[in-house]
């Protein structure tokens, strides 16, 4: 498991409106988390969790933090894995803790400044999803500082390899990521425009056109797309109506 995205989580102004359109758009279901103390939506495709669903932490938006999605890293050991983090250039955000019956998490940055969870569950890890099944992440993209110091950290850290680079000319060359053989996503060095390095992720739809007429009819503002990528799926990417960005991936127009 160490170096597999295993869980996603949405930080939102309107948990409501943001369960509404995420329903609507990949046709996951909600329900409550059931946790003390705490308003925790579970998002699921069929009989899989895949993601979490909160208000921004007090504080984020005075801090000009605006709402996005976070990725949950599996790691062998939290702590050492933020320790090892932090001697490679990153920065440890929330210190390891435990979410009781749940597992131990950091939250942290890589040396550029984009950010991710570190995760340990308790037991044993729930049957894994296809990777392109419908409503589950198919892909990870890092808008990276710079590409090859985040793939020299990241492959430290997670173990991750190298799959194939595409050069995309003056936007310099995708590298595609693959964590057990498997391709996973892809990193590249952040364009000028782009002021700060961050991670995307991918959900999976079964047809794009029809998912950009979901998600603009729902408010989100369509950054890029439909734009067909080497294998044939064809991808699309979005600012949500709260503010976070993402990203649909589909096999179909």
């Amino acid at each position: 498991m160490h170096g597999k995205f295993v869980w996603y989580e949405l930080m939102t102004t309107d948990m409501k409106a943001a369960e509404a359109f995420y329903k609507d758009i990949v046709g996951w279901s909600a329900r409550d988390a059931g946790m003390p103390g705490m308003n925790y939506t579970l998002l699921s495709a069929g009989d899989h969790q895949v993601a979490g669903l909160m208000t921004m932490p007090e504080g984020a938006l005075d801090m000009q933090i605006p709402p996005a999605w976070l990725g949950y890293i599996a790691v062998d050991d939290v702590d050492e894995s933020a320790a090892k983090l932090a001697a490679e250039g990153g920065t440890v955000h929330r210190a390891p803790e435990d979410i009781p019956n749940i597992g131990r998490f950091a939250i942290v940055t890589d040396p550029h400044g984009a950010a991710f969870a570190l995760f340990r569950g308790d037991g044993e890890p729930p049957p894994a999803m296809e990777q392109m099944a419908a409503g589950n992440i198919g892909w990870h993209e890092l808008m990276a500082g710079d590409l090859d110091t985040a793939f020299s950290f990241y492959s430290k850290l997670f173990g991750w390899t190298k799959d194939q680079a595409m050069d995309m000319g003056e936007m310099g060359v995708y590298q595609i990521f693959a964590h057990n053989g498997q391709p996973i996503g892809g990193m590249m060095t952040r364009p000028r425009e782009v002021p700060n390095p961050f991670w995307l992720y991918y959900f999976n739809v079964e047809a794009i056109d029809a998912a950009i007429d979901r998600a603009q009819s729902g408010g989100a503002k369509l950054l890029m797309g439909p734009m067909e990528v080497p294998g044939g799926a064809w991808i699309a990417q979005f600012i949500d109506p709260q503010g976070a960005l993402f990203a649909l991936v589909a096999p179909k127009r």
